[in-house]
């Protein structure tokens, strides 16, 4: 793959903090990459079916103040980009569209707003979105627009050997190989995270017994990372990381010391080439410090 073949990047723009550091991470992620950007300012649109009278004006309003906001990202970014104004009958549903139009690679969108400073807190845009994506969807962290990123080399995968991992540790490693095509130089780190012993043992489960059980987990996700790495392309930079602990507030804690993006997969059920949050997936976008990338099955 080639930086001419990746597909453009839509990124949603509401002129709020949250908006902006959305863009931070669309753009270092163009940048990375070689990736067209799309800026993309919602705004209602008329019901298709309704008893009430459909007010033009108001709905002409509506479309000149989304213009006007779209302008600020313009201020913001230049002219190295395309803006759009999209009607739908919410943020998330047309950025979804939108995605789907343009053949996007990924959909960017900023955090709530309320959420805790240079941590992730999935809004309601997000969490729709995630809910539903056909291509990945990226959360940027409250106050990514203050950190000083130019490209995301170090590329974070929550990894186990199971299909939606397998699904998001293929498109980091696209991800990675466009980056270098496009003469940057990015590399993998994979992460599995194994629980640490028990302070309280069930009732007939020893000390010495755990430890053993924890010994050959380790051991067989130790060889999962190993195998994982050797499966991808010669000449990517990979290795593997095994963490102890609650595998969220591992995760969770991963930050610009060590990653400038992770990604990780949806929960294994649910519409195939869909997102749909698991029990992990779920948590991590509302406690991430880094930018996540969520992958559909």
């Amino acid at each position: 793959m080639t930086a001419a073949t990746v597909g453009p990047v839509v990124v949603g723009f509401d002129a709020s903090p949250a908006g902006v550091d959305a863009v931070t991470l669309a753009q270092a992620y163009c940048r990375t990459s070689g990736a067209h950007l799309i800026v993309a300012t919602v705004h209602p649109a008329p019901a298709a079916i309704s008893p009430g009278r459909v007010d033009a004006e108001w709905i002409a309003d509506r479309h000149r103040a989304a213009t006007e906001v779209l302008g600020r990202a313009r201020e913001l970014i230049g002219e190295d980009a395309d803006y759009r104004v999209v009607a739908s009958s919410s943020a998330a549903h047309g950025l979804h569209d939108l995605a789907e139009e343009s053949g996007a690679a990924l959909i960017v969108v900023g955090s709530h707003r309320q959420g805790p400073e240079e941590r992730l807190f999935a809004g309601s845009t997000a969490e729709r979105l995630l809910s539903g994506s056909a291509c990945p969807v990226a959360v940027a962290p409250v106050g990514m627009r203050d950190r000083p990123i130019t490209g995301l080399s170090r590329i974070g995968v929550a990894y186990i050997e199971e299909p939606e991992a397998i699904a998001a540790l293929t498109a980091a490693a696209t991800f990675a190989e466009t980056a270098n095509t496009a003469a940057a130089r990015a590399g993998l780190r994979l992460y599995t995270v194994v629980a640490a012993e028990a302070e309280v043992l069930p009732f007939g489960v020893g000390r010495d017994a755990e430890r053993a059980f924890l010994t050959a987990a380790r051991d067989t996700y130790r060889s999962a990372l190993d195998a994982a790495t050797a499966r991808l392309p010669a000449g990517l930079p990979a290795s593997g990381h095994l963490r102890t602990g609650d595998v969220v507030e591992v995760l969770a804690e991963l930050d610009a010391t060590e990653i400038d993006l992770l990604y990780c997969g949806s929960r294994g059920y649910g519409p195939l080439r869909r997102v749909l949050l698991g029990g992990v997936s779920s948590r991590l976008v509302r406690r991430a410090r880094s930018p996540v990338v969520v992958v559909p099955r």
